[in-house]
């Protein structure tokens, strides 16, 4: 662990800390920090620390506070009011990280980042797929062993990919397979008739109807209170024998247990990004069922995504120093 800092000796200005950081961000924040000059000092850790007590510890005194990668619980929050008022989210669906109305009442201005990387992920949903249907990786493998052993491929032109989410990633992905030749079927909370008509895509009914009439699946919903565990088991029997389920949105979205249970039958595949738990535990049932290939929640993990990201981190916290408001939750 390092720690970065700029202008220490200003104890006059206030203090934005970044109590711990992906790997993958560190350069870019050290980029932007001199922004910040002569707005707050800033103290920025290098380390993937997670544990409350010693963020709480890092974070003590500081107006300002980029969260990355760890949920602000109850308890947390209510220490960080002490003197956080603001607290920008380096992800979205912050309201799975914090409590916004305790945030509210606390006087605590909460910042998210959005559309950041919308093409990354799209890139890495359709990365899983074909992996799937041509199995590269498992070829050059077995060619690095020195074995020729070609291998069955599945065909994506004339097959229907179902995308339950059209936001900004489900439109990507949508657009990317109908470069391959794919049908479009999609279920949405929220009407996205323009997008519709552009990728002459069609309406499922309900997310059954859409699981028992496609070929691949990709979950691209906004994970909350009202989307947990939407896909339900029946939802995943109906999938057809051979059909490929992504999902690089939310493992929370599928029912609890219910999809290392179908994967155990052996007749459909799963490309997943994201899991339960996370890392994940080196005993859990997906790592054994067949028909997977995993990733470790590294769909956003691109050059450009992870520089969006950060530079909406950094346009919130300035945005709250200067009287603007920039990606304001509450």
């Amino acid at each position: 662990m390092s720690v970065i800092e700029t202008t220490p000796s200003r104890e006059g200005l206030p203090l934005l800390v970044i109590p711990n950081c992906v790997p993958v961000m560190v350069k870019a924040f050290r980029e932007f920090l001199p922004e910040f000059d002569g707005i707050c000092r800033v103290r920025l850790f290098t380390d993937t620390m997670l544990d409350e007590e010693v963020l709480a510890r890092r974070m003590k005194g500081a107006d300002a506070v980029i969260v990355v990668g760890f949920h602000v619980g109850d308890d947390l929050l209510r220490t960080m009011s002490q003197t956080v008022r603001c607290i920008a989210f380096g992800g979205t669906g912050v309201d799975n990280y914090v409590n916004l109305e305790q945030a509210k009442e606390y006087g605590i201005r909460i910042c998210n980042i959005v559309h950041y990387g919308d093409a990354a992920v799209a890139e890495h949903a359709i990365a899983l797929l074909m992996e799937i249907t041509r199995r590269v990786g498992e070829m050059n493998a077995d060619m690095h062993e020195g074995v020729w052993h070609p291998l069955d491929g599945m065909e994506l032109y004339g097959k229907t990919m179902g995308i339950v989410g059209f936001g900004g990633i489900g439109q990507w992905v949508a657009r990317i397979a109908r470069g391959f030749g794919m049908n479009i079927k999609v279920w949405s909370r929220h009407p996205h008739e323009e997008a519709m008509r552009e990728l002459q895509a069609a309406s499922a009914e309900s997310i059954h109807d859409l699981f028992a009439s496609s070929d691949v699946v990709s979950l691209h919903l906004a994970y909350n209170r009202n989307t947990r565990g939407i896909v339900t088991a029946d939802d995943l029997d109906a999938l057809r024998a051979g059909s490929i389920l992504i999902n690089t949105a939310r493992a929370e979205l599928i029912e609890a247990g219910s999809l290392a249970k179908r994967l155990e039958k052996g007749d459909i595949y799963a490309g997943l990004d994201v899991f339960d738990r996370e890392p994940m535990p080196e005993v859990d049932p997906l790592r054994v069922v067949p028909g997977t290939i995993l990733t470790p929640h590294a769909a956003w993990c691109t050059d450009t995504a992870v520089r969006n990201a950060v530079r909406q981190c950094i346009d919130s916290v300035r945005g709250f120093y200067t009287g603007e408001a920039t990606n304001v939750v509450v």
